[in-house]
């Protein structure tokens, strides 16, 4: 549980659940983890099944669920698993610390699992949650604790997903139909939606702060609030199962993509971080640093973690499509610099005293929180093992800092970057760099071969 919280609503024991199956209030177990795109993948259990046997043994899963692509085929070239090996099981073994109620479906509860060998017992180095883990360790064994909260803005359409897909996502009509940036009405329209997934995620342990409507035409926001690192990635993964699931219930359909248009505000998932020790941020101090006064640890950890940027780009904007969000003047940052309270900066520091924290708004809405979170503290930490100097703090518009490094500017640019640090490889281990490069380099593999509507619109008739 984070800092400071009781047992939120929804968050379930063992013994909980057996009272609740013993009831039949509870019939189904949902037990899940998040592949390389953060989709949760899965069984669902009879809840008597779950408790006899499941809760305490596990189950097990495909290993090529951590090779497929988007359309789920096995991709060939990965160390890790494939057709010589013989595709076998690895084991899922439930966290039970993330046990809940999943209140937007009827009688279900849902845990989180670890992805560990079935041989072993290890975790699976290349898995996202085990990725996560390793830095949460490398944090507690210098005495922090990584809090961290997510950001995710999405679009809202009247259409449902399916369709959505009969119509080729064309002509989708959004929920709203001008900017409705913090408006009260606009949001009302919507309320029947968004009321109902603030209910159903308090009710499963992923408590809410607010929402509010967002700048683009169907566009919203729904904050939950800051948990330590790794409890904070599987509110995220829950929250966007539950808004999709909710919004498949209601005829609707929403999109975590990072660009859902080139003519629409890119939907972003900015990152809040701070590290803590015996119960109090380390962050505040007396050190000046530009607007800021801060300790020697947020100088360092906010150093490294600007320096590293491109280094992990690819945990940060993991598609083809995260790189068209990386516009001036768009709200999406282009350019790597930090400045407090400035929204056209990389990395905006806000807050002061127990509040100080960096907010990094480079990660789209279409991250994989358990990667993004990693890199996120491990770029922090190496800054601190190597004292990371940050950069002067700027003042102005970023956008128009042409002489400020920017951004990779494709996916394809970010995935080099990533198979050459060394940085990601001490961090991550070679295993997981060389896994996730294969991973990166087939995703856009995919889409260099892909006629899009554009080309089609654009030489259909007149090549």
């Amino acid at each position: 549980m984070s800092q400071g919280e009781t047992r939120l609503k929804g968050m379930l024991t063992l013994e909980q659940l057996a009272d609740l199956a013993a009831r039949e209030e509870i019939e189904t177990v949902i037990v899940g983890f998040t592949d390389h795109y953060g989709r949760l993948a899965g069984k669902r259990f009879a809840a008597e099944m779950f408790l006899d046997e499941t809760a305490s043994l596990g189950a097990h899963g495909c290993d090529y669920l951590l090779t497929t692509d988007m359309e789920m085929e096995p991709v060939a070239g990965y160390r890790f698993a494939n057709w010589e090996m013989g595709y076998g099981d690895f084991h899922l073994v439930p966290d039970m610390s993330t046990l809940r109620v999943a209140a937007w479906l009827e009688k279900t509860a849902l845990v989180l699992c670890d992805v560990k060998d079935e041989k072993t017992g290890d975790y699976v180095s290349v898995a996202p949650r085990s990725i996560l883990r390793r830095q949460v360790q490398a944090a507690r064994s210098l005495g922090f604790t990584g809090f961290a909260a997510s950001e995710l803005e999405y679009y809202l359409f009247r259409n449902s997903y399916r369709a959505a897909a009969e119509q080729g996502y064309r002509s989708m009509e959004p929920a709203g139909w001008y900017l409705e940036d913090y408006h009260i009405l606009q949001g009302t329209r919507t309320e029947a939606y968004t009321g109902a997934v603030r209910h159903h995620l308090k009710h499963s342990g992923v408590p809410v702060e607010n929402s509010k409507g967002e700048w683009g035409l169907g566009q919203h926001e729904l904050n939950v609030r800051y948990a330590e690192a790794l409890e904070m990635a599987d509110r995220h993964v829950v929250y966007k199962q539950c808004l999709k699931e909710v919004a498949e219930q209601m005829g609707l359909s929403v999109t975590f993509m990072a660009k859902f248009a080139s003519d629409r505000a890119g939907s972003s998932c900015h990152l809040h971080f701070s590290l803590w020790r015996d119960g109090h941020s380390v962050f505040p101090g007396d050190t000046a640093l530009g607007p800021v006064n801060c300790s020697d640890v947020f100088r360092h950890f906010l150093g490294g973690w600007i320096a590293h940027a491109p280094d992990v780009m690819v945990f940060y904007a993991p598609t083809v499509n995260s790189y068209k969000r990386y516009v001036d003047a768009s709200w999406a940052p282009t350019r790597l610099a930090w400045s407090y309270d400035n929204r056209t900066a990389g990395f905006r520091v806000v807050g002061h005293a127990q509040s100080l924290r960096i907010e990094c708004r480079i990660p789209g809405a279409d991250c994989n929180p358990y990667l993004a979170f990693a890199a996120a503290l491990a770029s922090g930490l190496d800054g601190l093992a190597n004292r990371t100097e940050p950069p002067e703090c700027f003042i102005g518009d970023i956008y128009a800092a042409r002489h400020l490094p920017r951004v990779p500017y494709t996916l394809a640019e970010a995935t080099e970057k990533f198979a050459a640090s060394e940085f990601a490889k001490r961090a991550f281990g070679e295993d997981a760099v060389e896994h996730y490069t294969h991973f990166f380099r087939t995703e856009q593999a995919a889409f260099n071969v892909a006629v899009t509507d554009w080309e089609r619109r654009r030489y259909f008739e007149r090549i």
